[in-house]
């Protein structure tokens, strides 16, 4: 039961209710309406702020409310139909979308307010800076005409490969058929959770690519030949994405020289933190060179792991010889297992996902000051407007809570978080938070409170194990957690700003300093509860499978364990950080070309594998005899590669830059006192409270209270700088 203080949030939390017919109606009112406000803008020809932006700023927060829910049935929906519909209903929002930011007589009278420069509070003054620049961002200082009209066609092609490339990605339902001998030593929870054989693959275990199967698979397997099939098999798992990623990254290229540009890198990167493709470069390529002998070291160490291993087990064969990708994941985890004696699967034990959720919630009360209440039983029903419990969730698993600021903060309702933790068919793959609704203050100065969703696919719950979480799911579940709190607490006039809308090149920052708790002892034993203790059915599993005597004495995780799993932070760290280097390198060389003509001749898929192997320096099937050797052409991970043509195109390197951001202040602030409240609270209403309602830069400086250094990032990788 909640307490009686937050019984009552001042909103309804919204419905789930939509058929395919019904988004699609929903879409059109949307455009039409918004369509209206800005005619009666352009009709009344008043260059202020009060009468040309404001009334399609306050219509651009009444959609976000409709729209982003009206997109997400496409990443979680289980009915076909829906998410069709939601995709269809996205194509005419991106559609409509450009055709606003392309309005030459809304542009105008922008232009106007801009030039008049009347005084504006700053959030606003930045609202009419930003639509201004976006309006140029989009063509309208090319002259009307066959460039202009080419432009804009590009954006609905880009638009229409977007919401395509994701779909099929969403969609994505492959696997492998295996023997149980082939699957020996994957873990006995994660070979009953697959689907049995009948008739030509009776005796068969299907494996599918989802993170549930795939990683222990890939970690655990003991035979090569199994984990290369995966892993080659994973990476062609959504080859239909091939041409519609060459496609984008050729429209993108034309696009940016239409607007003057000499590549799309130097587009996309002028409004954020980096300014400029250099900048990028520069950091890309000296984190390289010295991540590089590290990345040497540990392969070798790994390689005598290997040497040992396959002597043991009497491999022999090229397969034997050399350390390749799919064997990085196995001798990763032997070498902390037998060099660190730490077994993740022993790790995962005290970490039941439930528990840990609890633990995690309970961490950010006590950092900045929030309430968690969650919403169950007749307390969803009597908040449902309409009376029905299931319309306030999207699936029956999904937990839904009410946030508040705690007494010291006010007592004020925060907004809505829900949770949707399980794989799915047709669901999103990954992990990620999405906004539903922002917040932001109304017409009438009252404010709309947000609410926010976080995607994940852990492993399902048997009757004789709860959800088990990795001590790296515990980050990942930090992490998106991190972006969930951004959202909620965020407090922006227009939803333009609200939450996470920040600077690609900042925007993980805040999470990412977040995992730093999931590294700190006292944190890491809160969160902590051995299963066994959960019910008497989970002990005798345990005592079970375990052939223990009795289950551990203390709930809590010993410190000795906790002792082992920090020493191993930063093991194969180098090779960590060069996976991400590879990435962030592939994004800015196919986005950064001498000429359009060189981007024409790339071949796309010869440039990621050989990347991969020059920085990470792990081969692949290319490594191996036959008439396949040295061909690049084995697999496409990047028709897999959903951040580039999510958002984070000539971006992938925020990844590694915001680290920079995100080490530095954890370091300064938090890494003595973790906990401390105070600190806590100033991060919240100087950092996340403000969205990117201000430059993200003066936000940091603001926190840190100097320009931030590279210094701590450095000092955490364990490189001299």
């Amino acid at each position: 039961m909640a307490p009686t203080q937050y019984k009552k949030p001042p909103q309804l939390p919204p419905k789930f209710t939509a058929t395919k017919e019904s988004l699609l109606a929903d879409t059109k009112r949307l455009i039409e309406r918004s369509r209206a406000v800005q005619d009666a803008v352009v009709k009344s020809g008043e260059a202020t702020f009060a009468k040309a932006l404001l009334p399609i700023a306050r219509d651009d927060n009444k959609m976000a409310i409709e729209s982003h829910i009206i997109g997400f049935y496409n990443a979680v929906s289980t009915s076909k139909e829906l998410r069709d519909a939601s995709s269809e209903a996205e194509q005419l929002l991106d559609d409509f979308g450009i055709e606003s930011s392309m309005r030459e007589d809304v542009f105008q009278l922008t232009d106007k307010v801009l030039k008049a420069k009347e005084p504006l509070d700053p959030e606003s003054q930045r609202l009419l800076e930003k639509d201004h620049k976006s309006f140029i961002r989009n063509g309208l200082n090319i002259p009307a005409g066959e460039k202009r009209d080419r432009f804009k066609a590009i954006k609905q092609r880009l638009s229409t490969i977007g919401i395509q490339f994701s779909k099929n990605l969403n969609e994505e339902n492959g696997g492998l058929w295996f023997t149980p001998e082939e699957l020996h030593g994957v873990p006995e929870d994660v070979l009953t959770g697959l689907k049995k054989g009948e008739g030509e693959n009776e005796g068969k275990l299907w494996l599918t690519f989802k993170y549930p199967d795939l990683f222990p698979t890939l970690k655990y397997a003991t035979n090569a030949e199994t984990r290369k099939k995966v892993f080659v098999e994973n990476e062609n798992k959504c080859n239909q994405n091939v041409d519609l990623f060459r496609e984008a990254i050729l429209l993108r290229d034309e696009a940016a020289r239409i607007l003057g540009y000499k590549n799309h890198a130097e587009f996309r990167i002028e409004d954020k933190m980096a300014k400029t493709p250099k900048t990028v470069d520069d950091f890309l390529g000296d984190l390289r060179t010295r991540l590089a002998p590290g990345g040497k070291k540990e392969i070798e160490a790994l390689m005598e792991f290997k040497k040992k291993d396959v002597k043991e087990q009497g491999l022999t064969g090229e397969l034997a010889e050399k350390y390749y990708l799919w064997d990085h994941r196995y001798y990763d985890r032997l070498m902390l297992e037998k060099d660190f004696q730490l077994d993740h699967q022993v790790i995962a034990e005290y970490f039941p996902l439930q528990t840990t959720i609890q633990g995690m919630l309970k961490i950010f009360e006590e950092l900045f000051g929030l309430a968690f209440i969650e919403i169950v039983g007749e307390e969803r029903t009597a908040l449902a407007d309409g009376g029905k419990a299931e319309d306030i969730v999207w699936h029956p698993e999904v937990q839904v809570f009410s946030v508040w600021d705690d007494e010291g903060e006010g007592a004020g309702f925060v907004g809505y978080l829900y949770l949707d933790l399980f794989p799915r068919d047709g669901k999103y793959g990954h992990a990620a938070n999405f906004n539903l609704q922002p917040g932001y203050i109304d017409e009438n100065g009252k404010r709309r409170y947000p609410a926010t969703a976080l995607v994940c696919n852990f492993s399902k719950p048997t009757p004789k194990k709860p959800s088990l979480l990795k001590h790296d799911e515990v980050v990942t579940l930090f992490h998106e957690l991190g972006h969930g709190i951004h959202d909620l607490v965020s407090r922006t006039t227009y939803s333009r700003f609200h939450g996470t809308n920040t600077v690609r090149d900042f925007v993980e920052a805040p999470s990412q300093m977040l995992e730093n708790w999931c590294w700190t002892p006292s944190q890491l034993r809160s969160l902590s509860h051995h299963y066994s203790h959960l019910s008497p059915e989970y002990e005798q599993a345990y005592l079970e499978s375990s052939g223990a005597d009795k289950k551990p004495s203390d709930e809590r995780i010993p410190n000795s364990l906790i002792s082992k799993l920090i020493n191993t932070k930063h093991v194969n760290d180098a090779l960590f950080n060069l996976r991400q280097l590879h990435f962030g390198t592939f994004d800015m060389t196919i986005h950064e070309p001498s000429s359009h003509e060189e981007v024409e001749k790339l071949d796309i898929t010869q440039l990621y594998n050989s990347l991969r192997q020059e920085i990470s320096q792990l081969d692949g099937p290319e490594a191996l005899s036959g008439d396949k050797k040295g061909d690049w052409h084995w697999g496409n991970g990047q028709a897999t590669f959903g951040h580039l043509i999510g958002g984070y195109d000539a971006g992938y390197y925020g990844y590694l830059s915001s680290q920079v951001y995100s080490t530095d202040m954890f370091y300064s602030v938090f890494k003595n006192d973790p906990m401390n409240p105070k600190e806590g609270r100033r991060y919240r209403h100087t950092v996340l409270e403000r969205g990117g309602s201000k430059e993200e830069m003066d936000i940091l400086e603001e926190f840190l209270g100097r320009k931030p250094s590279t210094e701590a990032f450095y000092k955490e990788l364990g490189i001299s700088k």
